[in-house]
């Protein structure tokens, strides 16, 4: 079966917005882009977009590549300060000059809607319920549970380490009660371990790496990557068309895990209001 992450978000989407449509104050999600990347536009204008449409009020701060660190973390702490700032996200990637780790860290953990402070990835590697938890594992989690997917005693495999995917899904799942092994390019036996494996996730930003011959029969595949090929055409880390009739479920690219993210962006940007309301009394 084919997982359609875009008619879950979609559904999670009009779910947010009935609830923001009840709200006297609305929540309002800041986003700092540093630079001219054309990607990074474009991911920025999608998240403003999405959120407007959803009722929240929605801030654009551009900042020139030249930025200094300084006058960053100055503006990141002006927005902290602010009470009519519910959530705040700098798009990655960031120029060279400038340390992205404190970037991350000078967000407070209460509006930080990407699930990336210290604090809160140590909670979920802790087995607690962090203020948000990073929003692609928590899209994917979302539809493994929206198709009834068992996850306790399975054996996962993720193949990538990332800190926004494969770090932090791994500990979701080891509080879901799964086994998990993860992968990465110094891994060795990478098809036995997949072969092995119950649920493959795949993010690792490889194009069709993951073959049928690393799937064993009634296996769930989700698929993280997204690769423009030479025809433009966007394929994800997985083959999908030889893959497809061995997977019991498996998640298409696009429309997959790419959807779902946002979805849980905006999801985290109304629960960390709620949260915030919920302090202020």
């Amino acid at each position: 079966m084919i997982i359609d992450g875009k008619k879950v978000a979609n559904s999670i989407l009009e779910e947010l917005k009935l609830k923001i449509s009840k709200l006297d104050k609305k929540p309002t999600i800041a986003v700092i882009i540093v630079g001219e990347d054309p990607a990074s536009k474009i991911y920025v204008k999608t998240k403003h977009q999405k959120a407007q449409e959803l009722g929240m009020n929605s801030i654009v701060i551009e900042m020139p590549a030249d930025v200094s660190q300084e006058s960053l973390l100055a503006k990141i702490n002006e927005l902290n300060n602010k009470q009519d700032i519910t959530g705040i996200l700098v798009q990655m990637p960031l120029p060279a000059h400038i340390d992205s780790y404190k970037v991350i860290e000078a967000i407070s953990p209460l509006k930080d809607v990407d699930g990336f402070s210290y604090e809160n990835v140590a909670k979920n590697a802790m087995g607690l319920v962090p203020y948000s938890y990073s929003c692609t594992p928590k899209g994917i989690l979302r539809l493994l549970d929206e198709y009834e997917i068992k996850l306790e005693g399975q054996q996962v495999l993720i193949i990538g380490r990332s800190n926004i995917v494969g770090k932090p899904l791994s500990m979701m799942f080891l509080n879901r009660n799964a086994t998990v092994t993860i992968a990465h390019s110094k891994t060795k036996n990478l098809q036995k371990l997949a072969l092995e494996s119950d649920i493959i996730v795949a993010a690792v930003g490889v194009p069709k790496l993951v073959k049928s011959t690393w799937v064993k029969d009634g296996a769930v595949v989700i698929d993280v990557g997204i690769n423009r090929m030479s025809d433009k055409k966007l394929v994800g880390d997985v083959d999908f068309e030889e893959i497809q009739s061995k997977a019991s479920f498996i998640t298409p690219v696009p429309g997959g895990v790419g959807p779902m993210t946002i979805a849980m962006l905006l999801e985290n940007t109304l629960e960390l209001f709620l949260l915030q309301e919920k302090e202020q009394k």
